[in-house]
């Protein structure tokens, strides 16, 4: 796929030397046959490229052109599953002989497929409807490969700014992944989130089943809705409840839990429009988050609320968004990114989604940050994964068109 992507780059820039125009190095990696390339192997691969599909496919137009982002949404739901017969092979492999005597039903048409497992519905004779995920055969084994590629394919794009360090971030992937792999763990992160959320009813989170879950298979009760994204037909009231309390969640993530479910694709949540009640699903990316770090992103939220300059440039420096060999230049360009964002939270309240002019103003900003030749320090794993949730939150409140009290949230976890 990386050759074959290289070598369509090389034709469409030579074919443009010839017209006497300069290439664009993204212009010529983000074209709708490119982009059509890779989500139909990603779709194939599954595991950790399909995963940098699902994230690419989140964006909602501000980074990528719209149509590229919509052929990349493909992956939210349509990777290729196991045929039954391989199924069959994995649970033989992994439950006790005999095991389909317990069951009612059993669906081997999976109701998801994403990219480490897919997802079937079964009726046990004890009465529980269960969800069953199923992990892939071989997707642990193929993630450090499959890094080393999506890396390749990064480096050939000329989309990384010059003297960036992308090694330490796919290194951080790796150990992100295998941890995802591992069943057993997320099934202690499924039990963990169920009692966080117990005395909030507006969310759903579904039960462990013990007893027929493996370090590959993980069995959960299964809770019904409908894809998040569908709630864009609901009412502006109800739109703006959905995302007031995802973004609420996940401050709580932060400063109250201590734990964050850090992987904010839209697949993992549903919603049930008859209670309203919004399900959590996949706990593979679930982290403990260090109390330093909580400190950290609690004093930056004092600072950008009180437009505390000084305060903000040494909190900033302390999480890594920058270090001692930045430019005072760099810095003031960062700073005034981060004051930015909170000035617009605070002159408008509700904030509106659905407006575009952040969203333009930080591309703007950013874009010239990099062309003025910024490149960012090594950020410890823990920093992305928390900036990650926060922009999945804001991308879909965005999808939504919610409006948002942002900064009343902001002050309750801050008192």
């Amino acid at each position: 796929m990386t050759a074959g992507i290289a070598g369509n780059m090389a034709a469409n820039g030579l074919a443009q030397l010839g017209k006497r125009q300069r290439p664009n190095m993204r212009d010529l990696l983000l074209t709708p046959t490119n982009i059509t390339r890779v989500a139909d192997q990603l779709a194939q691969m599954r595991g950790a490229a399909m995963k940098i599909g699902q994230l690419m496919s989140m964006d909602s137009g501000e980074v990528l052109p719209l149509e590229l982002t919509q052929i990349m949404a493909r992956l939210r739901d349509d990777a290729h599953f196991m045929p039954p017969s391989q199924l069959k092979q994995v649970l033989n492999s992994e439950w006790q002989k005999g095991w389909l005597q317990s069951f009612q039903a059993f669906d081997v048409h999976p109701i998801a497929a994403a990219s480490i497992g897919q997802v079937h519905r079964a009726q046990l004779k004890d009465g529980r409807d269960l969800a069953i995920k199923v992990q892939y055969p071989g997707v642990a084994k193929s993630i450090d490969s499959d890094v080393a590629n999506v890396g390749a394919l990064m480096r050939i794009s000329g989309l990384l700014p010059k003297g960036f360090e992308l090694g330490p971030y796919l290194q951080a992937a790796q150990e992100q992944l295998h941890e995802e792999t591992d069943y057993a763990r997320e099934g202690q992160c499924l039990s963990r989130f169920g009692v966080l959320v117990k005395g909030a009813p507006e969310f759903a989170v579904p039960e462990l089943c013990a007893d027929w879950s493996t370090r590959n298979i993980l069995a959960m009760s299964f809770v019904g809705g409908v894809p998040i994204e569908q709630a864009e037909n609901q009412s502006q009231e109800k739109r703006d409840q959905i995302a007031t309390r995802l973004i609420n969640l996940t401050l709580k993530e932060i400063f109250s839990f201590g734990v964050m479910q850090t992987d904010p694709n839209f697949a993992n949540y549903l919603y049930d429009p008859e209670s309203g009640r919004i399900v959590l699903l996949d706990f593979g990316a679930t982290r403990d988050i260090d109390p330093v770090v909580v400190d950290q992103y609690r004093r930056i939220m004092q600072f950008g609320l009180a437009e505390n300059i000084a305060g903000l440039a040494e909190v900033s420096e302390e999480i890594g968004f920058f270090d001692e060999t930045t430019s005072r230049n760099h810095r003031d360009q960062i700073i005034n990114m981060i004051v930015t964002v909170f000035r617009a939270l605070s002159e408008n309240r509700p904030f509106d989604f659905a407006n575009n002019a952040l969203s333009r103003e930080m591309q703007t900003k950013g874009q010239a940050l990099a062309e003025d030749g910024f490149i960012p320090p090594p950020v410890p794993i823990d920093i992305l994964l928390l900036q990650r949730k926060f922009g999945g939150m804001f991308l879909l409140a965005k999808k939504l068109r919610a409006r948002v009290d942002v900064v009343a949230l902001l002050e309750a976890q801050m008192q």
